[in-house]
């Protein structure tokens, strides 16, 4: 009997000493364990909000291509009122007009000096000062702060002097 004793106890001793020896080995399993699911976890909410920003861009696109084609309808609309003054095609013109402003387009403003970003020179005449907006020959327009369509402008070139 004393015997069983010695011989538990010594079964006992040697499985809390293999119990020590896994213990720093299992926390470091749980520590690469809990690192790796903190990197999935940051992975999938980058890869979620890269998709929620591609399919807001897909829509941006989608819409700009539509009322890029839109745009045609509208210099119509402009020309025709222009020269006819009529009230049902200036109502359904200011209908368009007000829906695709709520979609975010926007005229580009053609007072003051050329700009290349956003204006087109088609024409230059001699003037006083150089790069002057003269004329707007068809309006452009920009989509969300993107240029959707350029301006066309007639501008000022500074004449040359004859000596």
């Amino acid at each position: 009997m004393v015997e069983e004793e010695i011989v538990n106890e010594d079964i006992e001793e040697a499985q809390d000493g293999a119990k020590l020896e896994e213990a720093p080995a299992v926390e470091n399993k749980e520590g690469e364990y809990l690192e790796k699911l903190q990197r999935l976890q940051a992975e999938f909410e980058n890869f979620r909000k890269r998709t929620e920003k591609e399919k807001l861009e897909s829509l941006t696109n989608a819409n700009a291509n539509l009322i890029s084609q839109l745009l045609r309808v509208l210099d119509d609309f402009e020309l025709s009122l222009k020269h006819n003054k009529d009230k049902g095609v200036m109502l359904i013109y200011d209908e368009l007009n007000k829906i695709l402003i709520k979609q975010g387009l926007r005229v580009i403003d053609t007072n003051g000096l050329f700009n290349p970003k956003f204006h087109e020179a088609l024409i230059r005449v001699d003037g006083e000062k150089e790069g002057i907006i003269l004329e707007e020959l068809q309006k452009g327009y920009l989509l969300n702060d993107k240029l959707l369509r350029a301006s066309k402008v007639k501008i000022s070139k500074l004449m040359e002097k004859d000596e």
